[in-house]
């Protein structure tokens, strides 16, 4: 495979950076995963962690160095992340249960593959135009399917954050599946939260990852979306992959890659990461919640 990618989350103006992203890859197969967490300070962000670190775990116990199906892999995957943090809020007797949304993407063998719980989204971009996007599981994706709202209205409509699938909570996640999807030199896989894309159109996020590399497009689209959300923007994270044929420095080659060898950026719980305002947050409260985390993986891991 060859490939350029880049990811980034910021916190927007928000208190706590809920998001979580990843991507991980073997010499055949790669792996990105997106999740927005939902609910009280460390609920929102367990739920999302525990979604991307469970499937980044399986993905390099069973991508050695391809997936026997991906779309198996995806199913399993999601489903159990949904299990581990039920699980994790059942064992703690939480009071509000955590949730997140998530999108996860499988490339292998020149074919894309991705599902989703949710309205974090996933655009294929070919040629400077949205080719293909996920379908947001949300109230104001139902009234644009209805011709009730137009898509300017979606934009500022009081009911875009009402989502009705996501991982954890107490009801059984909808979980969509895409195509086996062929790509094509040039083609631009973007996963990305509603902090990215919900304040700006589409032909915006398709131009913003046009004409250059992803190490100078992806930041100058983060700028675009935090300013465009202006004093109440949202945290917003993006995971995004161009398809490559060439030999640029930023084109990453598996070739050479041995066959049990992972490349992995994680965004993780840890001290550093929590902004200021959460200094609250004593250093044991921290490592507990990583072992209880780990904890809840570890059930569905084997």
């Amino acid at each position: 495979m060859k490939f350029s990618i880049f990811q980034d989350t910021r916190q927007g103006q928000r208190r706590y950076n809920q998001d979580r992203i990843a991507y991980c890859y073997s010499r055949d197969t790669l792996l990105m995963v997106v999740a927005d967490g939902m609910g009280g300070h460390l609920h929102g962000e367990v739920a999302a962690q525990i979604a991307v670190q469970y499937l980044t775990e399986v993905f390099q116990n069973e991508a050695k160095p391809s997936l026997p199906d991906p779309f198996l892999f995806l199913s399993r995957g999601l489903t159990n992340a949904h299990h581990a943090i039920v699980d994790y809020s059942f064992d703690r007797a939480l009071p509000e249960a955590p949730r997140t949304t998530c999108v996860a993407c499988i490339v292998q063998g020149g074919l894309a593959y991705w599902a989703h719980a949710g309205d974090s989204r996933l655009y294929l971009l070919r040629r400077g135009q949205v080719a293909l996007r996920t379908r947001d599981h949300s109230r104001v994706q139902m009234l644009l399917d209805e011709g009730m709202i137009s898509a300017e209205e979606a934009l500022v409509h009081p009911s875009r954050n009402k989502i009705f699938s996501s991982l954890g909570g107490h009801t059984t996640p909808q979980i969509d599946f895409s195509r086996k999807t062929p790509l094509v030199s040039g083609d631009v896989l973007l996963l990305c939260t509603d902090g990215v894309w919900g304040p700006l159109d589409e032909e915006r996020i398709a131009r913003s990852l046009s004409g250059t590399t992803l190490e100078q497009s992806v930041p100058q689209l983060m700028d675009l979306s935090e300013q465009a959300g202006g004093q109440h923007c949202d945290n917003l994270s993006l995971v995004a992959m161009a398809w490559e044929e060439g030999d640029a420095p930023q084109v990453i080659s598996t070739q050479t890659l041995a066959l049990d060898h992972f490349t992995t950026q994680m965004e993780g719980l840890i001290k550093s990461r929590l902004p200021p305002s959460a200094s609250d947050l004593s250093d044991e409260e921290i490592e507990r919640a990583i072992s209880e985390i780990n904890s809840a993986i570890k059930k569905y891991s084997k």
